[in-house]
């Protein structure tokens, strides 16, 4: 008896429309299917993996929660325009003129979206272990979190933990449950810690049950997890962030030039 692709042993233990959704999701991510194009037919699709009806319109129906794809039973099914979004971290310690936004949101606008950052709790804790460490705090010492919500065009699309050393923090806008004008990079700069260099730390993880909630997660998604510090003069941490973004809504572009 011949062994279809459906059938054959594999390492990889997902349900095989898991697998078929993460092909089909890579070919929408890289390009290779077009926004506004078609996806094979449902034909196409059970020969080229070996699959049922059922479990192709199971693994298109993972994609359509995701946004990525578009359509209805009996009808084509279309890729969406990307959603993906092109984040460069080097432009995070720009600074805001007087008035101005802060430049995540004056940069998102510019690309017709509508962002918002909620402000969601304003409290002093003990970080995280690597946020502690980063911040070089002593055992069980505390810091100011600033905890914030970024949503684009009312999509919840980022989580955000930011961490500051509390004399630093001490009676400064820091400490008030309000946005601050001009971004934290403004304000640290103005408080005679301007951030000179941040160093990234990225990591795919599976989402906790916080980010999964807060984020409104589609799927079995990772979440891009970023531990940014930012370093001042003489090379003191004078911020911690984490920062949780859906997986399949963001992209990290470094740029470097050669020492």
């Amino acid at each position: 008896m011949t062994v279809g692709p459906a059938e054959e042993e594999t390492y990889d233990r997902r349900s095989l429309h898991e697998r078929i959704a993460a092909d089909l999701r890579d070919e929408i991510m890289t390009g290779g299917l077009a926004p506004g194009g078609a996806l094979p037919s449902t034909a196409r699709l059970k020969e080229r993996f070996g699959a049922s009806n059922a479990t192709i319109q199971k693994a298109l129906r993972l994609l359509k929660d995701e946004r990525l794809v578009i359509g209805r039973a009996g009808a084509a099914v279309t890729v969406r325009e990307h959603r993906q979004r092109t984040v460069r971290p080097t432009s995070s310690l720009a600074t805001a003129g007087p008035g101005e936004p802060y430049p995540w949101l004056a940069e998102v606008a510019e690309h017709g979206a509508r962002a918002r950052s909620e402000l969601v709790a304003v409290a002093e804790t003990v970080p995280p272990a690597d946020v502690a460490a980063a911040l070089r705090l002593p055992d069980s010492g505390t810091a100011l979190l600033r905890h914030q919500l970024l949503t684009l065009d009312g999509e919840p699309v980022e989580l955000v933990h930011s961490y500051y050393p509390l004399d630093i923090a001490r009676g400064t806008a820091l400490m008030e449950h309000r946005r601050i004008l001009g971004g934290t990079p403004t304000l640290l700069t103005a408080l005679g810690h301007p951030p000179r260099t941040c160093v990234d730390r990225v990591s795919a993880r599976v989402p906790t049950r916080e980010q999964y909630e807060a984020l409104r997660l589609p799927g079995s998604l990772p979440v891009l997890r970023t531990l940014r510090v930012v370093y001042g003069d003489g090379g003191r941490p004078v911020e911690a962030t984490v920062m949780a973004k859906a997986g399949h809504l963001y992209e990290l572009r470094y740029e470097f030039a050669p020492e």
